[in-house]
């Protein structure tokens, strides 16, 4: 009887080592299995993109992935390796791109980073409070907030009640995440050129005829649409300087343009030089109330450093640059040659 008792518990033992053997080698497997699933490229579709939701569970999240064509994994697993990395609670709200490459750990650190896509908008320089808004309005992704408001409440909305808001805000590109809203964007866009007005006024030369860095910011924005030439800027801050200097109207066609509004249908004509608006510089001597554009940084180092000399006029020689002139009978020979065609 005591030999069969040995010979069973030497049987038990045996067995017992072989299935602990056999867990040892099972789960170094599901181990191995694990690892690799989550380092192997999660198979993500090219182009796929999902958004988390203030709220999302990961399990809402990992829903959001196999509906985009994600299948790599048992749900499991994915559980598991987020309880791993401890992502469970720090899952950031977002767009997010994901790369056909990422794995699902690559994946899972992606969104506890918070590295969501970031879209752009763009100011164009020489743009008017009416071509932004429309900007706004068609980008498709910037949340328009903005739209329902005029532009006093809009600018008292950034905290800057009583400000025009044309020519506030700085032509540059703008990043921002899906969600946010446009006067997000536009406040950045108004900081900046607070930033970008100051330096230039700092900078400015002494005696010019401003009195204030609004008064820079409004010459800025009609050098801005007299040319897109940045080599001119400077020549034709110059003429506008030492026309208001001698107390010369600026006799400028885009302040007249800006005046006419939406009235203004691509041709200026004699009457429309003739009609007095505040924006007339044909009609009314210095500069118009406020700025009449957007404009970029260039521009407003030209106002604030224009360049010296005894030209006082200037015409589009039709290629995009301009020949300036020191008289009047050579302004008009100039005009006669470039806008007559010599007649």
């Amino acid at each position: 009887m005591r030999s069969l008792f040995r010979k069973l518990f030497g049987f038990l033992l045996k067995l017992g080592l072989l299935l602990a053997l056999l867990a040892v080698v099972g789960g170094w497997f599901a181990w191995r299995h694990f690892e690799a699933f989550a380092d192997a490229p999660a198979g993500a579709p090219e182009g796929t993109t999902i958004v988390v939701a203030r709220g999302d569970s990961f399990v809402q999240v990992l829903g959001k992935l196999r509906a985009v064509g994600i299948t790599s994994g048992h749900d499991l697993e994915w559980k598991l390796l987020a309880t791993r990395m401890k992502a469970l609670p720090r899952i950031q709200v977002g767009e997010y791109a994901i790369d056909p490459s990422l794995s699902p750990r690559a994946l899972i650190g992606k969104l506890v980073r918070g590295d969501v896509i970031r879209h752009r908008f763009t100011i164009v320089e020489g743009w008017s409070m009416r071509d932004l808004r429309v900007a706004i309005g068609r980008h498709g992704v910037l949340e328009d907030d903005v739209a329902g408001i005029d532009d006093a409440a809009l600018m008292d909305a950034l905290g800057r009640a009583g400000v025009p808001a044309e020519g506030r805000f700085l032509p540059e590109t703008y990043l921002f995440t899906r969600g946010e809203a446009a006067s997000a964007v536009l406040d950045q866009a108004a900081d900046a050129m607070d930033a970008a007005l100051a330096e230039a006024w700092a900078a400015r030369q002494d005696d010019l005829p401003l009195s204030s860095p609004e008064e820079l910011l409004t010459l800025a924005s009609i050098i801005e649409k007299e040319t897109g030439k940045a080599s001119e800027r400077p020549e034709i801050a110059g003429v506008f300087v030492r026309r208001l200097n001698i107390g010369m109207r600026l006799q400028t066609d885009p302040t007249v343009i800006y005046g006419l509004g939406a009235a203004f249908d691509g041709n200026l004509r004699r009457v429309d030089l003739q009609t007095d608006t505040p924006f007339n510089t044909y009609t009314r001597f210095g500069l118009p109330p406020h700025p009449i554009a957007m404009p970029g940084r260039a521009a407003l180092m030209a106002a604030a450093g224009p360049l010296d000399g005894e030209t006082l006029y200037f015409v589009a020689r039709g290629d995009g640059s301009h020949h300036f002139s020191r008289t009047y009978a050579e302004h008009r020979e100039a005009v006669r040659r470039y806008q007559l065609g010599g007649r």
